[in-house]
């Protein structure tokens, strides 16, 4: 620890300024300059001992600097007045910087030399004698007096406009760094999606490498003191700020920096490099369905995450919730416990009367080979459909369907075919593309202020689910789509509609997610919860995923993979640390809240039967995507809905559902 002195008039005044700053441990008021070691308030006030109103301030050197500790000092004085601060005249309020070596006298020389018209003493520190009790931390103990105070003064307005004219220059360098930064990561992007799609596997571990460069490239961008400093002014004068996606931009950029401010530009390449690394070693573990050779990959990358967590400032005493806020901000692992302990209470049982109906759904034809031309011809139809702006997007195949969104002007889809499981894609597509229409239609303005992606991850599975799920899978939507379907696959010409709508509906245990019905779907994404935290906390070790996979898919689903392809290696996102799988489970519940008003508001049983989606997009262009960059989750659902969150929409709705469909 360091400690700084500075004289800047009323020490009630600059106090307050000092202590919101990270790295700065406490601030006293009291006097210096003098040589009376017995000085008063009294006698300093009077002009009796030559000493100035001063602030001993103790800092962290290693997390703010004396120059940023200046830097604060400076903008929030008159630093042309030499004869006193404000309505505060005489030596004892003039300006002054007491240095306590000789390379803070020629760091304080050179910052006062380069400041415009600056009237700073500059003065060897003596001794420094601490104010009464009742002087310390003065705005605290009488709010109502420091804020007459600093407006009866004058200090109040000649403040609001030195924060103006500073906070416009923050403005400016953020806006300019974060325009420089995103080309970086532009880039990285669209060598990541070459990557997933058409990169030869023999060039991958140099695309990663490319990919990581880039990616620190643009991280160096946001890791400069003049970037940092100029965020963090904004943080803390946001309130000042006149357009209010500048203030959301603010709070974003603060997190940010709080979960980055410790982590340099070279642990990031590394950090990179592992993620990047474990990809390719998944896939090839994947293709010989051997989970061995992706073990010293994955220990890495629980390594990594749990390195990376504990650098973050200000960050959950919980691992696994500081890695979950990453992507759900306000949710914890308590939240998620909860909740899905009543999803198991409600759904494992209900599952048992399902398995044990006497209904039987016929489903021969979903098994029918439909030709990868076919299938994407069908993909485009329901991109169409559903109002995906190809002039701004594009869709090709992947090993595992994702969406990127590149920018505002460019949403890249992808699915996979399977011929003997046509479903497989349409479902993909129809999911993938629900991500792309949100992508698609956030406003502009929110681009603009480099808030566009900030909306969490679950909401963004909100709305893939609910095109995919809530609308996709709905009876309306399969009767409209049952000619093109019937004329495009060539496999329904001896399907009704009615049959249709069944099979793609029908429940029954499977070992893979991403074709797992809508019912038994929060089952595979509570295993991945239970088991991914076990990692995190150290429970399970990670030669012991594939048994603990098995065990709970006996528990929960009653069946067991023969295989890792089919076991633990099928899904990619432990490539990349942990955290994302609830958030396909809280989007379920978050678009079951939001459907209830929704079909209040229109018709949307018409609206499918009429393929009418530029009503069912507006609506949710309105009121679901123009908030969701503005907000956390649980402030966006009641800000839609009027109610606090909760599972249980979802959960009533697929007893309703399935209740009906299996005659329970």
């Amino acid at each position: 620890m360091r400690n700084a002195y500075f004289a800047g008039g009323c020490f009630w005044c600059i106090t307050p300024i000092f202590k919101i700053q990270d790295g700065v441990k406490s601030v006293t008021s009291g006097f210096s300059g003098g040589d009376e070691t017995d000085a008063t308030y009294e006698d300093v006030k009077a002009q009796r001992t030559g000493h100035r109103e001063t602030v001993k301030i103790v800092y962290d050197e290693t997390v703010i600097s004396f120059e940023r500790l200046f830097e604060i000092f400076s903008a929030n004085v008159d630093v042309s007045d030499g004869e006193g601060q404000y309505i505060d005249r005489g030596r004892s309020y003039t300006l002054a910087v007491y240095y306590t070596d000789d390379d803070e006298k020629e760091t304080a020389r050179r910052l006062i030399e380069a400041t415009p018209d600056a009237i700073i003493a500059l003065e060897p520190f003596k001794f420094f004698i601490a104010a009464g009790e009742e002087h310390q931390d003065y705005y605290i103990k009488n709010p109502e007096e420091f804020e007459r105070e600093l407006v009866e003064s004058g200090r109040k307005a000649d403040k609001a406009n030195k924060m103006n004219e500073t906070l416009k220059k923050d403005l400016e360098t953020v806006n300019s760094t974060l325009d420089e930064a995103e080309k970086y990561y532009h880039a990285a992007a669209v060598l990541n999606f070459d990557l997933e799609t058409i990169c030869p596997s023999a060039a991958m571990e140099k695309q990663g490498e490319c990919m990581a460069f880039l990616s620190t490239e643009g991280y160096k961008k946001l890791k400069t003191e003049e970037f940092e400093s100029a965020a963090e002014r904004l943080y803390v004068g946001r309130e000042e700020l006149d357009d209010e996606l500048d203030k959301v931009l603010a709070e974003t950029l603060h997190r940010d920096i709080m979960k980055i401010k410790n982590v340099t530009p070279e642990i990031q390449h590394e950090f990179s490099l592992i993620y990047n690394k474990a990809y390719i070693d998944w896939l090839a573990a994947k293709e010989k369905s051997d989970f061995s050779l992706f073990v010293p990959s994955l220990e890495a990358v629980v390594d990594a995450s749990l390195r990376e967590t504990a650098l973050h400032e200000e960050a959950l005493p919980d691992a696994y919730d500081e890695m979950f806020s990453g992507y759900e901000r306000g949710i914890t692992g308590a939240d998620l416990d909860e909740t899905f302990g009543l999803c198991k209470e409600r759904l494992i049982p209900l599952l048992e009367k399902i398995k044990a109906s006497p209904k039987k759904i016929r489903r021969d034809f979903m098994s029918r080979p439909v030709s990868d031309e076919a299938q994407k011809k069908f993909a485009k139809y329901l991109l169409d459909t559903m109002k995906y702006d190809f002039t701004r997007g594009a869709f090709t195949t992947t090993e595992h369907p994702f969406t990127t969104d590149i920018n505002r002007n460019d949403v890249r889809v992808t699915t996979h075919y399977h011929e003997d499981a046509f479903a497989s894609s349409m479902y993909s597509i129809i999911h993938e593309g629900g991500h792309a229409l949100f992508g698609q239609m956030i406003p502009s303005a929110q681009f603009d202020h480099h808030i566009g992606d900030k909306m969490t991850m679950g909401m963004h599975e909100s709305v893939s689910r609910f095109y995919e799920n809530r609308l996709g899978r709905s009876r309306e939507f399969i009767e409209y789509i049952y000619p093109e379907a019937k004329r495009i696959l060539g496999v329904l010409d001896d399907v009704t509609p009615e049959e249709f709508y069944e099979a793609v509906n029908i429940v029954e245990p499977s070992l893979i997610r991403t074709e797992a019905d809508e019912f038994t779907y929060t089952l595979h994404i509570i295993i991945r919860y239970e088991i991914e935290k076990m990692l995190v906390s150290g429970a399970l070790r990670v030669p012991d995923v594939p048994a603990a996979w098995r065990e709970k898919y006996r528990e929960y689903l009653g069946i067991e993979p023969s295989s890792d392809r089919e076991g633990a290696l099928q899904d990619v996102h432990w490539t990349f640390g942990f955290g994302y799988f609830p958030t396909y489970s809280l989007g379920n519940m978050y678009n079951a809240m939001y459907f209830g008003r929704m079909k209040n508001e229109i018709d949307v049983p018409a609206a499918l039967r009429a393929g009418d989606f530029g009503t069912i997009n507006g609506w949710m262009e309105k009121n679901v995507f123009a908030k969701a960059t503005l907000m956390a989750p649980k402030e966006w659902i009641k800000d839609i809905t009027g109610r606090d969150f909760t599972p249980v929409d979802f959960l009533d709705y697929l007893e309703e559902k399935y209740g009906e469909l299996y005659a329970l």
